[in-house]
């Protein structure tokens, strides 16, 4: 995958094991393969994403295969829609569980990237699936040249419109994954004393046609255990009392909802 600094925009080029633009910024490649285009000033944070141990809960209950059939879901109609010779991003890929299905998916003859402003979830992605390209860096500055990329793939990562519209090439496609109206409803009940259904408006964005919606929706039984670090994952976390984590430690079984809108953007 081709990088822009995200400095000065220029080109990088790969010598030897770091990155160089023309202007002489240098970005060196991590030992497990991955990039840090991140800089400083474009930090919010001194470590921005999701911590070690929020990346660490995921990835056990990815693992798991309890969203199996969303991650070959979003694989087949992402891939389904480029050439052999794609170029595919996945914005926020988090430790790439879904990167790694569109990877295997497309074949060998593509060329997939994952990108996540955490860079715990960015080395433990590119330790692990070394044939597939990571950085690090904004979803709101892609270090990506205009009109480079033949598919992009965003579950509930934010980036603006007009990256998106800036990056992806006339004809290419952008997959979005969100929340369905009952995604973890019982999860929710546990928690506030009013149950609201997701909002499922559906997004502008500007330079692309909706082609397709479609909503994946099947029940979830989960383990004590499993409950506990899939509320880890979920950002109504912080909402949930001693008392809710307590006994969803202690329950057997847990029963709840998985509910996503999958939408299939072509750029115009």
């Amino acid at each position: 995958m081709d990088y822009l600094c995200p400095l000065c925009q220029q080109p990088l080029t790969l010598v030897h094991h770091s990155w160089r633009c023309a202007q002489q910024h240098q970005f060196d490649r991590a030992k497990e393969g991955y990039v840090n285009l991140l800089p400083v000033q474009h930090k919010r944070s001194k470590e921005p994403g999701d911590s070690a141990e929020m990346m660490q809960a995921r990835r056990q209950f990815l693992d798991a295969g309890y969203y199996q059939p969303l991650q070959q879901r979003v694989a087949s109609l992402l891939t389904q829609q480029l050439p052999a010779q794609a170029s595919i991003l996945d914005i926020g890929c988090g430790e790439g569980y879904y990167t790694a299905a569109v990877a295997d998916a497309s074949g060998e003859q593509a060329s997939v990237c994952g990108l996540d402003v955490a860079k715990v979830a960015i080395r433990a992605a590119a330790k692990r699936y070394r044939h597939i390209d990571f950085c690090v860096a904004s979803s709101h500055r892609l270090p990506f040249a205009d009109a480079s990329l033949d598919g992009v793939l965003r579950i509930y990562a934010p980036c603006k419109a007009e990256e998106l519209a800036r990056v992806i090439r006339s004809g290419g496609c952008l997959l979005t994954v969100t929340p369905g109206p009952r995604h973890l409803l019982q999860f929710k009940a546990l928690i506030y004393s009013q149950v609201r259904l997701h909002d499922t408006q559906q997004e502008v964005l500007p330079g692309f046609t909706l082609e397709l919606e479609q909503q994946l929706a099947y029940p979830l039984t989960l383990s004590g255990a499993d409950a506990v670090t899939l509320l880890q994952m979920t950002p109504f976390a912080w909402r949930a009392s001693a008392d809710v984590w307590q006994a969803l430690r202690d329950s057997a079984q847990f029963s709840s909802e998985a509910d996503f809108i999958v939408r299939l953007w072509r750029r115009s």
